[in-house]
């Protein structure tokens, strides 16, 4: 973005608490001859660790303007929006020594004259080259006679010895942000512990940390599994939309609506009313709506990012590191753009190996909702099975996928957020955001599902399909035949087909259920995360995925029924 768009000025975002890395970058940024203002950001969580930073003499240290913030409370945002009028070009933390500050001369002058940046100063852009920055250096092998010059460039560097050009530059850039950092800001003595500290510690120990993911994951059972799908759905489902909602737009509809097969597409077996919206809105919509205020909880208090650094060992047999962990746990809420969201993994490997076990194991919110709602009316046992089922899964098939496409692991590098106390009106405004967007994109597909299957009923189809489906749902599976049904809808996406099965959970027991939902969460990704993998993999990548997917569903599926039979 800094190369490429018509930049005005740049707002730093800085974290109050650790002021030397906002620094470090800030060193970098104002090399760049472009105006900025320095939001100073999580400036709470530095007061509860005992940090004070006086913004007013970093501001005339850096000679801009820098507004302290607290953006989970909205703190600070209308100074930092008055203070974009006055954004100004920073001073220069550093100069190099000697022998660096001559090569950043020599480049500059080449920039200059062959390569002239229309925003960045030629300066700023020799640092950044000279420490190989990559974006940095793609952009100069694009310009005309780039490539030539890159090389001129790269040999213009001073020999670093046992130390590297990049890493001479980060440590002089470290020790003048260092220094600042301990002139603006201080620490008061033995605050640096707080509980929110602790309990971080805690969720990464290698021992302690397991026992704290069982915990959170029973609490959301509880909450989504137990009160979402028990208590909410069976007030709306049984008591509003079975007794009062329902009867009463049948009964409007087989009044007013002479033709029988229009009033059977509205309120039949598969009518839009019926069957599309009373699943979407009796059944789903509690279940989602709890399971997004939950997600919404273990987002907002930091929890995933150190979910990633206890999977990274785990995701080390799979050729990944714990990076990979968040694109998947942001797939439990939208599988499509976690796909989009594979770019931040630093290799096409990693991406190509996370979007496939995305595809084939990780279910949406929607999905995760129905199946949470299913196996937790059943028991707390049943739903454990289902968890350990996708993890082997996982695994197994990111093993293989490690062992078939050639690259090497990248050590995980990350910076951990604090632990900190969910914000009542964030979870809600993500909460409600999310709601929209199920509102918007899964009820449409759910109608157009149930026009499908009504279309398939009406023509004669369904039973035709059912039938041809017993040999595998039936006898592999173990399912009884109206099963069937659940996996035709099954094809337009993953919860519909879901939503099918929780609608016939009363025929269904313990081991079906748990065979059924391990199935149906294998099954091919809906149709806006295919379009997806075919924009990030291409069309020849994708087929192969699907091709692979649904074979492994049934196969999985089939397996653990009869090994589950076993036992019950």
């Amino acid at each position: 973005a800094l190369l490429n768009e018509d930049l005005r000025l740049i707002i730093q975002v800085g974290d109050a608490k650790n002021l030397r890395r906002t620094l470090n970058l800030t060193a970098l940024l104002a090399e760049l001859g472009v105006p900025m203002v320095m939001a100073l950001n999580m400036s709470d969580e530095a007061s509860a660790r005992g940090v004070t930073v006086d913004a007013a003499a970093l501001a005339d240290a850096l000679c801009m303007p820098v507004v302290a913030t607290v953006a989970t409370g909205g703190e600070g945002i209308a100074p930092l929006t008055d203070a974009l009028a006055h954004a100004r070009c920073p001073a220069p933390l550093l100069r190099y020594d000697p022998e660096i500050e001559s090569a950043i001369d020599r480049v500059s002058a080449l920039l200059q004259t062959r390569a002239p940046h229309p925003r960045l100063t030629a300066r700023g852009l020799a640092i950044l080259l000279l420490g190989h920055d990559a974006e940095v250096q793609s952009w100069l092998a694009s310009c005309p006679g780039g490539a030539a010059l890159l090389d001129e460039i790269l040999a213009l560097a001073p020999a670093g010895g046992r130390e590297s050009l990049p890493a001479r530059l980060a440590r002089e850039r470290g020790r003048a942000a260092e220094a600042l950092a301990r002139t603006v800001s201080q620490q008061a003595a033995g605050k640096d512990r707080t509980l929110s500290l602790l309990v971080g510690q805690l969720a990464v120990h290698r021992i302690w940390g397991w026992p704290v993911l069982l915990g959170v994951l029973f609490v959301v059972y509880l909450f989504v599994g137990d009160f979402g799908a028990g208590t909410l759905v069976g007030l709306l489902e049984e008591d509003f939309f079975g007794e009062i909602l329902n009867p009463a737009v049948i009964g409007l509809v087989q009044t007013h609506v002479p033709l029988p097969w229009l009033a059977d597409l509205l309120v039949g077996d598969y009518g839009l009313w019926t069957m599309g919206m009373t699943y979407a809105l009796a059944l789903i919509l509690p279940i989602v709506t709890t399971f997004f205020l939950a997600f919404g909880v273990l987002e907002d208090s930091g929890y995933f990012t150190r979910l990633s650094v206890i999977a990274n060992r785990m995701f080390a047999a799979i050729g990944l590191n714990g990076r990979a962990v968040l694109p998947m746990v942001l797939g439990l809420g939208c599988v499509t753009m976690a796909t989009l969201t594979t770019r931040i993994l630093h290799t096409p490997r990693e991406r190509l190996i996370t979007i496939f076990l995305m595809a084939l194991a990780i279910p949406c919110s929607a999905q995760l909702g129905v199946v949470l709602g299913l196996l937790g009316g059943i028991s707390f046992g049943a739903t454990m099975i289902w968890v350990a089922s996708m993890v082997v899964i996982l695994l197994a098939a990111g093993w293989l996928a490690a062992k078939l496409v050639k690259g090497r692991r990248v050590p995980l590098v990350t910076e951990l957020p604090p632990m900190r106390m969910p914000v009542l009106g964030n979870v809600l405004k993500k909460t409600g955001g999310r709601l929209k967007w199920y509102l918007m994109e899964v009820i449409p597909l759910f109608l157009i599902g149930t026009f499908i299957m009504f279309v398939l009923d009406r023509v004669g189809a369904l039973p035709w399909i059912i039938e041809a489906g017993k040999p595998l749902v039936t006898g592999w599976l173990g399912l009884p035949p109206e099963a069937s049904a659940a996996f035709v809808m099954g094809f337009l996406r993953r919860d519909f087909g879901a939503t099918g099965l929780f609608a016939i959970s009363h025929e269904l027991d313990m081991v079906q259920a748990v065979v059924g939902m391990v199935t149906i969460t294998l099954f091919v990704p809906c149709i806006a995360s295919v379009m997806m993998i075919v924009k990030e993999q291409g069309m020849r990548v994708t087929a192969l995925m699907l091709a692979l997917i649904m074979p492994t569903a049934f196969l999985v599926g089939g397996l653990l029924n009869h090994f589950l039979r076993l036992f019950f």
